[in-house]
């Protein structure tokens, strides 16, 4: 479980986390620029408007004396300022829904990449349901206010400029009671906002547990029912929404409290000038004209306040959300290339290859220790030398660490000691791009994409003809069962492949592995979802498959290891015995007792056909 979900409990905004966020929507910034300025344009037509009425008043009631030339000029006036609300409301109505649409993408795409450049370590700590509450509710509630919350900023922050400078033009007195009230509206502010925050930090950290839940529950449907865990899986989901219920109701509860509070002191501040400024218009130091704009701009005044107040509480939720959004951002891969590797040979996204060097296939592990944890030694002293064209089997106990060591060859982690050399080289001074293009690697789970079988194979060389994927499919005996289908080569083979078996998943897996024509195969636990008579009849492919490549096989069912060039048995992260099949038969050793047992078994299974 990756912490980092649960250590954001202080109550203050980080400014840090903030920077880094606006200078993403800077990239924007010609959007933003144009919304700041319908933002600016629509408080000054807020600001204008009091002061034609107050002209209109002071000339057609207090004075009485006007003309038809006057009435056409403010009849123009109101049809000028009533076109720019329009246009104004227009623009950033359509600019603030760019801004949201692109900061959104943005944020997404941004994480995505992430994702792709993150080592195996980020995702044996992190669940896939915390990273999807980053993706989808956490980047679209940033997005919203980054983009609407903003214009509230611009419009009220010039709004209220514009009204105080405007009041202490008129008449400073009395504006220096609006004044006064401003303070008292920051302290209150400055305290609700610290419970809000402290609030919604614990409901993101509450919706991230909820959605691992249903990714887990989705997954685990089959093992849920087949268990009989209905009740219980139902019972802790409800115990999870129950923590979200009483969570955000208390945030809730705050920020209801809060905005009552701030339109309360706003209309202390109106009752104020009702009753100071009624008192200078008895005496004669202001006119009633000058009276209707106090009141009117104190009513303007505190408009803004309470929106840039209910931005505020929604700004609690936007703190919690690119917390964790700008963690995974920023989080730097375990596995990364040197400077000087990506000078030459460039990186993930934007490969060199033209200065790739072709790969022939010696692979040495010199003295290779591996850890996870600190108290976890997984690998010790591992040293192997492997010939270019060579296969290599893999066997051993679980949890010995045989899939450890082809992690560690594929580069997927990198060793605490010692070195691993592809070509008589480190391979950490070649790049990562380098060496994935040159592996094939079948899983022991094989995943599908969404799509046709035929993208599906494609995957493994984006380039590849139709013609080379169907030569590739024969070869692994996957064009078998492909020709039945009505669609053929063209079925869609749906979610993670939930329309196919797990038999024919994995010979998909295959295909798409060989397509890439690869220098260095991997096959970890291939043919262990394959059952035994589909095992039989591509033991024959695999050998065939394997010739010219260096290949490494982490094998259950050592009837598939029989022809490799040399099997290695690992116990705790040591080789115990190597040789070849026969080799080691002869020591009759700890290999030669686990084929006997498996021998026996497969025989009586192989029997049946």
């Amino acid at each position: 479980m990756n912490n980092d979900e649960f250590d954001f409990t202080e109550s203050k905004l980080k400014v840090g986390v903030w920077k880094k966020v606006i200078k993403m929507v800077w990239k924007r910034k010609r959007a933003v620029f144009l919304m700041g300025l319908s933002m600016v344009l629509l408080s000054g037509l807020d600001i204008i408007s009091p002061i034609v009425s107050a002209s209109a008043i002071d000339l057609f009631f207090e004075k009485g004396i006007y003309t038809n030339n006057d009435i056409i000029r403010y009849a123009i006036y109101l049809a000028g300022i009533a076109l720019g609300y329009t246009l104004t409301i227009w623009g950033f109505i359509k600019l603030a829904g760019i801004v949201e649409t692109r900061i959104a993408y943005e944020i997404r795409h941004e994480a995505f990449k992430k994702l792709q450049e993150l080592s195996f370590s980020y995702y044996d700590k992190t669940h896939a349901g915390w990273i999807m509450a980053r993706l989808t509710s956490d980047s679209r509630k940033l997005a919203e206010i980054l983009s609407w919350g903003l214009i509230d900023i611009l419009w009220g922050g010039a709004t209220m400029i514009g009204i105080l400078v405007i009041l202490f033009v008129i008449y400073w007195p009395m504006a220096l009671i609006i004044a006064a009230l401003v303070p008292i509206m920051f302290i209150v502010s400055m305290y609700f906002r610290r419970k809000i925050l402290r609030d919604y930090r614990g409901v993101r950290k509450i919706n991230s547990k909820i959605t691992a839940s249903y990714n887990e529950g989705i997954l685990g449907t089959k093992t849920t029912k087949t268990l009989v865990l209905e009740s219980k899986r139902n019972k802790e989901f409800a115990d999870l929404t129950s923590d979200m219920r009483s969570t955000s109701i208390r945030a809730i509860i705050n920020s209801s409290i809060f905005y009552p509070i701030l339109i309360v002191i706003g209309y202390i501040g109106i009752m104020l000038i009702f009753r100071v400024g009624g008192n200078y218009y008895l005496t004669g130091a202001i006119s009633i004209t000058t009276l209707y704009l106090f009141i009117n701009y104190t009513t303007m005044f505190f408009d803004p306040i309470s929106s840039i107040a209910n931005l505020l509480a929604e700004l609690q939720q936007a703190q919690a959300s690119a917390e964790r959004i700008m963690m995974l951002i920023e989080t730097e891969p375990e596995i990364v290339d040197k400077p000087e590797v990506i000078e030459q040979y460039g990186t993930l996204f934007e490969p060199k290859t033209e200065n790739w060097e072709s790969i022939k296939g010696d692979i040495s592990f010199e003295h290779v220790s591996f850890k996870y944890t600190e108290d976890e030694v997984v690998l010790d002293d591992f040293s192997l030398d492997v010939k270019a064209g060579m296969s290599v089997a893999f066997v051993g106990a679980t949890g010995s660490g045989k899939s450890t060591i082809v992690n560690l060859l594929c580069r997927f982690y990198e060793p605490v000691e010692g070195i691993i050399k592809i070509d008589g080289k480190d391979y950490r001074d070649r790049s990562i791009g380098w060496l994935h293009s040159n592996l094939g690697y079948v899983l022991q789970t094989p995943h599908l994409f969404k799509g046709t079988i035929m993208d599906n194979i494609r995957y493994g060389r984006k380039d590849a003809t139709d013609e080379e994927i169907i030569k590739v499919a024969k070869l692994v005996k996957a064009d078998e069962f492909i020709s039945e289908f009505e669609e053929g080569y063209n079925t869609n083979v749906g979610d993670s492949g939930s329309k196919l078996s797990v038999g024919q998943r994995q010979l998909i897996s295959f295909a798409r592995a060989i397509v890439a024509d690869p220098k260095i195969l991997i096959l970890d636990e291939a043919t262990s979802s394959i059952d035994t008579k589909t095992e039989y009849l591509i033991q024959d492919v695999i050998t065939r498959v394997l010739k010219g490549r260096t290949s490494f096989i982490v094998a259950h069912r050592l009837s598939t290891i029989i022809n490799c060039d040399l099997i290695v048995v690992i116990s705790n992260g040591k080789i115990l015995e190597q040789g070849t099949h026969k080799e080691l038969l002869a020591l009759e050793g700890e290999y030669y007792n686990l084929y006997k047992n498996q021998f026996i078994n497969e025989g009586m299974e192989r029997s049946k056909f």
